[in-house]
């Protein structure tokens, strides 16, 4: 779907395809010497964009004011480098190259912008989101690069999977909630109110969002989050927040995340070895339960097979020495009788012996007697 297009708009990209088992199974633009791997959701629009975004040069002009309008409205986030050559703009030329692969790259003369947007000095680097623009300042933002990978994102979007992936490259701590269809606007007007009117203290270290449903939140945590909830994470160290009490205005949002930037808030989870411990446990649990409910008979066989064998095997040990004892039993047993036997029998030789000596001798006697007259008589 994507080469098709990619093909009807005109698109100088190519789409191909490999053997993802022979291969990493990543989707990779080309260009040159150079290759960019996209990271973002698998969706056919968002594909086409990084596509397009990274088959032209990592920065392009914008020539007029009309333009920079069209490009305004058709883009979320826009990085506008304003003013002529300099080192300034040599960084924002390798930032571009760098983190094209995410965000559009733009430069202009500061005459193709509105009378109403002023800069403090030039040449400036500027990104437009959220309604305003704000200005890279080289001594409070520290690199540009840095900045603009903070600034990438809106003050508030919607969080998914590969979403919190890319956030956790920002450095920064997640603020977002799980919604209730009950409660949904009220919670993210309040939301997003926050993320604006306190951008200046709240920006650097949060993003601000929500997340639909709490299955993925609850296989993170390896808990169960209530819903709705208010929940900060922090993906570096894998700890997350939770409110001591309801969430219901700003105050307490506010209340809350400032508790969290300045440690007193109760920390849970966390990446150290019990919880690597726990995590392991919780991912085979996990699994095998996953594997139950979506095929009940292939799980059986899968878990049921392997124990089987097992079993076979133990007992075939245990029967095996049990019979090995047995036959030692035996053996024993019946050498142990022989030599009975034996005794017995020499026994009753030696008894048989003493009962005929005696009898020998009383006829060896009577030869003896009988013998005399004989004897006398020839003599």
């Amino acid at each position: 779907e994507v080469g098709l297009e990619l093909k009807i708009s005109g698109s100088p990209v190519r789409v191909g395809k490999m053997d993802a088992t022979a291969y990493s199974g990543e989707l990779t633009k080309l260009k040159g010497d150079l290759a960019y791997n996209y990271k973002g959701p698998r969706t056919k629009d968002d594909i086409i964009e990084f596509a397009n975004r990274v088959a032209g040069p990592a920065v392009r002009s914008l020539p007029s004011k009309e333009m920079f309008e069209h490009m305004l409205k058709r883009h979320n986030v826009l990085f506008v480098y304003v003013g002529g050559e300099s080192p300034l703009k040599e960084k924002y030329n390798d930032v571009a190259s760098e983190l094209i692969v995410y965000t559009h790259f733009f430069s202009a003369l500061e005459q193709v912008f509105p009378e109403s947007l002023t800069l403090p000095e030039l040449p400036a680097v500027v990104v437009f989101k959220d309604g305003g623009y704000f200005t890279y300042d080289e001594y409070e933002d520290a690199s540009l690069s840095s900045w603009v990978n903070r600034e990438r994102f809106q003050g508030y979007l919607q969080i998914d999977g590969f979403t919190l992936y890319e956030l956790g490259e920002t450095g920064k701590q997640m603020t977002f909630y799980l919604p209730y269809f009950l409660d949904y606007m009220s919670l993210k007007t309040l939301m997003q109110r926050v993320a604006k009117e306190h951008r200046e203290h709240f920006s650097r270290d949060f993003q601000f969002g929500h997340m639909d449903g709490n299955d993925y939140i609850n296989s993170l945590i390896m808990g169960e989050v209530a819903v709705p909830s208010v929940i900060i994470l922090n993906t570096s160290n894998e700890q997350y927040f939770l409110p001591s009490e309801a969430v219901g205005t700003m105050e307490q949002l506010v209340h809350f995340i400032k508790s969290v930037l300045n440690g007193s808030a109760q920390a849970y989870g966390g990446d150290g070895f019990i919880q690597r411990i726990k995590r392991i446990a919780f991912d085979a649990k996990s699994t095998i339960t996953s594997v139950f409910r979506s095929s009940p008979l292939l799980g059986c066989f899968l878990f049921g097979l392997p124990l089987g064998v097992i079993s076979l095997m133990c007992y075939g040990i245990c029967t095996a020495e049990s019979d090995y004892g047995s036959d030692d039993t035996d053996a024993l047993k019946r050498l142990t009788d022989e030599e009975d036997e034996d005794e017995e029998e020499e026994q009753e030789r030696e008894q048989s012996a003493e009962l005929e000596g005696p009898e020998e001798d009383e006829l060896e006697g009577e030869e003896g007697a009988e013998k005399d007259p004989a004897e006398k008589k020839t003599d």
